[in-house]
């Protein structure tokens, strides 16, 4: 009998009804997070979910996955002491892939546990199998055994995420040329990896591989990558990979890509060639809406597999429906697609969903980590706001040197007019912990002056606020013209 995780056995779940308030396709953090909302809201809500157990893709290939071995290299592989004992310091001297995933499975069957007595608490139903639109209001769900049944549903959340672009000139074969979800199922660590797609996901496995002291080539097409984030903390990034050795290739596509003696071989459109133990393909994911018959609820979806929808409301062309998470593209977080699937839900029941705050934070788990919020130097620049920077480095505060960082920056943009906050940018430790700070701040329209009065916690990296703080205020002084007197 399966246990929660606290102990208590969780009841054989309910017979299937043939009719609810809501359908939600999907288990991922938009649908289970609109699935319980809607349960809260005195809703009968079924989710339908095509894995064996729910999570969805943020459970089992995405966010929890990721981030989990990312946690255990840096733990394993000693990295951060390595600014005290040194480059060859290691926890473990041998780590194998089974180390990796033994924490890994571990973490994801709590996560799957806690989920599953979330939904029994709320009295959320959940059912095994695919489903696909028979009507606007029908939905036939396929069990693997082949046992079918049909709902109907007076709304719908589709909330079935995305799966790995696998185009046709990539020879996947699950050992040596790998998606994105295939490469957290790996038998052994390679000696050599490259990585092609410098997207986020790319960056963060490439990083992740890295600090295991695999030689590892990341591959993009671009001249440039992650472009959305600021400038200077990207030239701050890309200097720490070539200290690192991790090869760049930038600015030329992937010509081919073969496999022959064990290894994979890519070859570039600039002529150059690049052989590793292993192939990560990460260059895009598109919605996972195959087989859901989209048709027959009247939507359609873009190439990408994508379902455009009300930026406020979250519903599709069809006002019953409602399309949340990495199903409508930017900016594919579990973190927004919680919120998504929680405001579309209100809606489709009557309650007026509050306006979304201005900023959220983006956080990229790479290491090491980047999180910012709010505009960019170039976005300041774009709108033409006369500003100022503040920065701060880690190694400038006392936390710092105690936890021997070498890296690791802030960057703070304040308006010279107004005094308020603009954004914030973070990398290197505990930066996706830290933003939240200055994301407080700029969604409260704060400025300035609560880093320069506000007392923070000693010694701490959070600090770093009111150095970049003083820094800023020191070149605001400057920036405002002097009265000369007679």
């Amino acid at each position: 009998m399966l246990m929660t995780p606290i102990g208590v056995p969780v009841p054989a779940k309910p017979a299937m009804r043939p009719h609810y308030d809501l359908v939600v396709i999907g288990s991922g953090p938009s649908g289970r997070r609109g699935a319980v909302q809607a349960a809260k809201l005195g809703k009968s809500v079924l989710v339908v979910e095509k894995g064996r157990r729910v999570g969805g893709v943020s459970v089992h290939t995405g966010t929890i996955p990721s981030k989990t071995m990312r946690e255990t290299v840096l733990n394993l592989s000693g990295w951060r002491e390595r600014g005290f004992y040194g480059r060859s310091y290691r926890v473990k001297q041998d780590i194998s892939a089974a180390d990796l995933m033994g924490r890994l499975h571990k973490t994801l069957s709590y996560e799957v546990e806690v989920l599953e007595h979330q939904f029994h608490r709320n009295g959320v139903q959940w059912a095994h199998g695919m489903a696909r639109f028979v009507d606007p209001h029908t939905i036939e769900i396929v069990a693997d055994d082949g046992d079918c049944r049909r709902v109907k549903a007076d709304r719908v959340l589709l909330a079935c995420g995305t799966k790995p672009f696998r185009p046709d000139y990539v020879p996947f074969d699950g050992s040596i040329v790998l998606d994105g979800d295939e490469i957290l199922d790996i038998e052994r660590l390679p000696r050599s990896l490259t990585v092609i797609g410098a997207g986020v996901i790319g960056v963060e496995y490439a990083t992740i591989f890295s600090a295991l002291d695999v030689a590892v080539t990341l591959i993009e097409p671009r001249e440039t990558f992650l472009d959305f984030i600021d400038k200077e903390l990207m030239e701050e990034f890309v200097h720490e990979l070539r200290d690192r050795n991790v090869g760049l290739q930038l600015g030329s596509a992937v010509k081919e890509i073969a496999v022959a003696n064990g290894r994979a071989r890519c070859r570039l459109e600039n002529g150059r060639s690049v052989v590793s133990d292993m192939l990560l393909f990460a260059a895009g994911r598109v919605g996972a809406v195959q087989g859901l018959d989209l048709e027959n609820a009247g939507l359609t979806a873009d190439h990408r597999g994508r379902l455009s929808v009300d930026g406020q409301t979250m519903q599709t062309t069809q006002p019953h429906i409602y399309a949340t998470g990495d199903l409508i593209g930017f900016p594919s977080l579990a973190s927004t697609s919680m919120e998504q699937g929680r405001l579309a839900t209100l809606h489709a029941f009557g309650h007026q969903p509050p306006s979304p705050p201005e900023f959220f934070p983006y956080g990229i788990y790479s290491v090491p980590e980047i999180s910012v919020v709010g505009m960019s130097e170039e976005e300041v620049q774009r709108r033409g706001i006369a500003y100022e920077t503040g920065i701060a480095r880690f190694r400038e505060t006392s936390r710092g040197h105690i936890m021997g960082l070498e890296n690791g920056m802030m960057k703070m943009l304040f308006s010279i007019k107004s005094r308020r906050l603009l954004g914030v940018h973070i990398i290197g430790e505990g930066a996706t912990e830290l933003i939240h700070i200055g994301h407080a701040v700029l969604n409260l329209k704060g400025t300035i002056d609560y880093f320069l009065q506000n007392t923070f916690n000693y010694p701490t990296l959070a600090e770093a606020y009111k150095i970049a703080g003083l820094d800023a205020w020191n070149k605001l002084q400057a920036a405002v013209p002097l009265k000369v007197s007679n």
